[in-house]
């Protein structure tokens, strides 16, 4: 009963403009803010941990900004899966580093867009899978009755879902070496044996090692991209990831996806998902960023 509750307010919200959404979505991140709820303490803990230049108020003030985005993302996005590829289209006011991502594409061993969580993420997925081949990674959400929603969502607009896991990562060498493209979330804190620990924002984070044993297994080229929210649709952004991604030394090509990483939030800092835990694993002997019953 309570996952079709859900779903049907998903449904309900997906036929909200979006100017509404975001208002109703803002409305929620507020109130979030003025109860402390945990996200919002989540995301005081890491700013302070990755931006320790940061006074506290200037903190407080980042994490309310996010949380404000961050109501706006759960708002808007039911709308984004429910509405088709030529409305997404005229809701993208700009494309900067479009000639990035056009050299990429027009290379024949293939594309890795890395797209951390910054801004609203399926907005690159569905507006890339409208104008390229696609092979992306899918993992059905714990409540299985939003798979059907979600999965026809990706699929309409051109993406080809494939599970994950060995066979999965399989079909994207392929399809890498056909000169298709895949989209990753680089800033998930993988399984242990998915990742080693690399720096990122001076912190050791567990990172995934899928994206350099892609590289490992083909010529692919690889592009930073992120959807950042603006007033009557989202501005995106495609950059050049740096060169010591693609060395064959594992530590070196972690390091440099982590400063991609890095360089994406930095272009609108209060959009990132600070509200995750992403430091959860920490090396031996390190000390928690979060403390017990956060």
């Amino acid at each position: 009963m309570k996952q079709q509750l859900a779903l049907v307010s998903l449904r309900l919200i997906g036929y909200l403009p979006l100017g509404l959404a975001r208002v109703l979505g803002r409305a929620l991140g507020f109130v979030m803010r003025r109860v402390s709820a945990k996200p919002y303490r989540v995301a005081k803990l890491n700013l302070a941990a990755c931006l320790p230049q940061l006074e506290d108020a200037n903190i407080e003030a980042m994490a309310g900004q996010r949380m404000l985005h961050f109501g706006q993302t759960l708002f808007e996005t039911p709308g984004l899966w429910r509405r088709s590829a030529d409305w997404l289209a005229s809701k993208i006011l700009s494309v900067d580093g479009e000639e990035i991502l056009q050299s990429a594409l027009d290379n024949d061993s293939g594309t890795v867009v890395l797209v951390p969580h910054q801004g609203n993420w399926e907005v690159i997925g569905l507006w890339l899978a409208s104008r390229t081949q696609m092979t992306s990674l899918y993992q059905p959400p714990k409540m299985h009755k939003l798979e059907t929603l979600i999965k026809t969502a990706r699929q309409r607009t051109g993406a080809h879902l494939v599970p994950t896991n060995t066979r999965g990562v399989a079909a994207l060498i392929k399809a890498l070496r056909r000169g298709e493209t895949t989209a990753i979330l680089p800033d998930q804190q993988p399984a242990t044996n998915g990742g080693s620990f690399a720096p990122l924002f001076g912190l050791q984070a567990l990172t995934m090692t899928l994206p350099s044993n892609l590289l490992k297994r083909s010529a692919s080229r690889v592009v930073f991209a992120c959807a950042l929210r603006e007033q009557g649709g989202w501005r995106l952004h495609f950059m050049d990831a740096p060169q010591q991604i693609y060395s064959t030394d594992p530590a070196t090509s972690l390091r440099a996806m982590n400063s991609g990483i890095e360089a994406i939030v930095a272009l609108a800092p209060e959009q990132y998902q600070w509200e995750y835990k992403r430091f959860r694993a920490r090396p031996e002997g390190s000390p928690a960023i979060y403390p017990s019953g956060i």
